[in-house]
């Protein structure tokens, strides 16, 4: 590849890194959802809103590659901010779940259409094949941070 592809490229993914949460949080924090962070708003997401398959604390620290101690802290808040409510499990009492509230689901949905619409900003003028080619950058990208990550644990 050329050197300037390959300097336009990492210029291009710097300036996404860099700018990437601090456009969403400018998009995704305001209104009535004022009183939270971005980070707590990922706590909402990866709390989902499926009331099928509730989530424990475990289970959220992990997707969120955090402890549950960490986790703790901004469940707390989330709590007393009327996004959320936990219940110990019935048959195991270590066990805590996790739910959203009509609170937390507006701001799960609201934090979703943000992303729906960037997809679509990104996609809209892609053909099959250069979604095929776009997918497999960013798999690519993806294994590259994974394998950094595993080297690091």
């Amino acid at each position: 590849m050329e050197r300037s592809t390959n300097r336009t490229l990492n210029e291009m993914l710097v300036k996404l890194f860099n700018n990437v949460m601090d456009i969403e949080e400018k998009a995704v924090i305001t209104g009535q959802f004022k009183d939270i962070t971005n980070n707590d708003m990922h706590i909402i997401e990866a709390i989902g809103i499926n009331a099928d398959e509730p989530k424990s604390m475990s289970a959220i620290a992990r997707k969120l590659s955090v402890t549950v101690g960490t986790l703790t802290t901004n469940m707390n808040s989330l709590e007393n901010k009327g996004y959320i409510v936990r219940e110990r499990s019935r048959t195991d009492k270590r066990v805590v779940f996790v739910f959203l509230t009509e609170k937390g689901k507006k701001a799960f949905y609201h934090h979703r259409d943000f992303h729906k619409n960037m997809i679509k900003s990104i996609v809209k003028d892609l053909d099959e094949d250069e979604m095929k080619i776009m997918i497999k950058c960013l798999l690519n990208l993806n294994d590259f941070f994974n394998k950094l990550e595993n080297e690091q644990d």
